[in-house]
């Protein structure tokens, strides 16, 4: 038995086939991945995200703790109380320990990590803090909920009718406290929508307020062919501690503006830029029958060099398969990858396909 989110129950009960998720026991899906995926796209619908790790950073040097620890700089959310930052976390030679969400609240810091990699980003970031006057406190007791979807803010503000104001004040990428509630638009699928984090003991009844106004629940596998479509990376796929940003298409997230900001991983990736860098990160699409799978191999005509795919989907939106992939910088245009002994050619395309229910491909 893995660990278990406050609304496991709620999981159960309402038939959902129950997997491991990175040691925590989690609904695949509830019954149809391809019309939970629908159901984001069209309407709206929920995820139990509880299995994320919530660190919140205190204390005087907080903010300059984190312009060490990420590669982003959160001087940029300076200006407004609430707005977040993406961003990776690196190691010294610009590996990707982990991609994250930072929150600028009031005087300090929320920060959101991936559950598989809780231990070690827990134990980085405390190795990091050494020096400064920070303090570092996990919110093990939050569960997290997200909701998706065009009718997404609508129907949580038929859940919420007490927090009208707040969700009609935020703006995209940004969050409110409400209480012992905090109320993001954040999402992981490509659509506007929320991510609420609320006390354990509030989830439940919270997650039948959201089902009785008709969002409906969503498992992790739509999760993940919602994100593919949107474009964005899945940590141990697209990056890892041997992926350098570069790599995987989060250039725009490393800020070298402040050449007094010696943030961990500086110096390699100056020192990669200025080598070249020799793989990008792109999206393939296969519009003959076929599906692309994650480490399948990418064959780029006229080279020795190959590629691999690191994420790929049947697309429920665009009704082919779609993929992300680690190619050579300088392939475009048409490759090939390998399938079931096959080779099936591929069209390289800008890593997003989908976004707000619209191809971008």
């Amino acid at each position: 038995m893995g660990n278990r989110t406050a609304l496991y129950q709620c999981h159960v009960d309402a038939g959902a086939k129950i997997v491991d998720f990175g040691g925590w026991d989690m609904p695949i899906n509830y019954g149809s991945q391809i019309e939970e995926h629908h159901a984001v796209r069209q309407k709206a619908g929920m995820f139990d995200v509880s299995h994320m790790t919530v660190v919140d950073v205190t204390g005087n040097d907080a903010r300059a703790y984190l312009r060490t620890l990420l590669a982003n700089d959160i001087a940029k959310l300076d200006t407004h109380i609430g707005k977040a930052l993406y961003s990776g976390m690196l190691n010294e030679a610009g590996g990707v320990i982990d991609d994250l969400i930072v929150y600028h609240l009031d005087g300090w810091y929320r920060v959101v990590v991936n559950c598989a990699t809780r231990d070690k980003d827990l134990a980085w970031m405390a190795q990091q803090s050494e020096g400064f006057d920070v303090n570092l406190q996990e919110r093990a007791e939050l569960a997290m909920i997200a909701m998706q979807g065009p009718n997404a803010l609508a129907l949580a503000k038929q859940a919420l009718p007490a927090q009208n104001d707040l969700i009609d004040s935020l703006n995209v990428f940004c969050g409110k406290a409400a209480g012992d509630w905090f109320i993001a638009r954040t999402g992981y699928t490509g659509e506007d929508g929320l991510e609420i984090m609320l006390p354990e003991a509030d989830a439940p009844a919270f997650w039948q307020a959201l089902s009785e106004s008709s969002v409906e629940p969503c498992g992790l596998g739509a999760r993940d062919t919602l994100r593919l479509e949107a474009g964005m990376n899945l940590y141990g796929h697209e990056m890892d501690e041997t992926v350098s940003p570069w790599q995987a298409n989060m250039g725009w997230t490393i800020d070298l503006k402040d050449t007094e900001r010696d943030f961990t991983g500086r110096a390699a990736l100056e020192a990669q830029k200025a080598a070249g860098v020799p793989t990008k990160l792109v999206g393939l699409v296969l519009r003959e029958r076929g599906v692309l799978r994650a480490e399948q191999t990418i064959i780029v005509e006229g080279s020795n060099a190959t590629g691999v795919i690191t994420s790929g989907s049947f697309s429920p939106t665009l009704g082919f398969s779609i993929a992300l992939a680690r190619v050579p910088a300088d392939a475009e245009g048409e490759v090939i990858v390998e399938v079931r002994k096959k080779r099936l050619p591929v069209t390289i395309v800008k890593p997003n396909f989908v976004r707000h229910g619209q191809s971008l491909v």
